[in-house]
């Protein structure tokens, strides 16, 4: 896995999320499948299942192809 690509995928992911109080931090990265934690006001929003599922995997996966997947842990 390119590390450099996954950076830059993140901070994408990042920007958005802190425009609106959140975050995002890479846990770890086993078996092709990313994990981590919403910082902030994702954390507990009732909405942070949806913007998961909806923005940040599908996000993270168009930009790193090679991964199967991004869970929230």
């Amino acid at each position: 896995m390119d590390k450099e690509t996954l950076d830059r995928v993140v901070e994408k992911v990042s920007e958005k999320l802190r425009a609106e109080g959140g975050g995002i931090e890479v846990l770890d990265v086993r078996d092709n499948v990313l994990y981590v934690r919403l910082l902030g006001s994702c954390e507990t929003c009732p909405m942070s299942g949806l913007t998961m599922k909806n923005w940040v995997e599908k996000t993270i996966l168009e930009g790193m192809p090679s991964l199967k997947g991004v869970k929230a842990v």
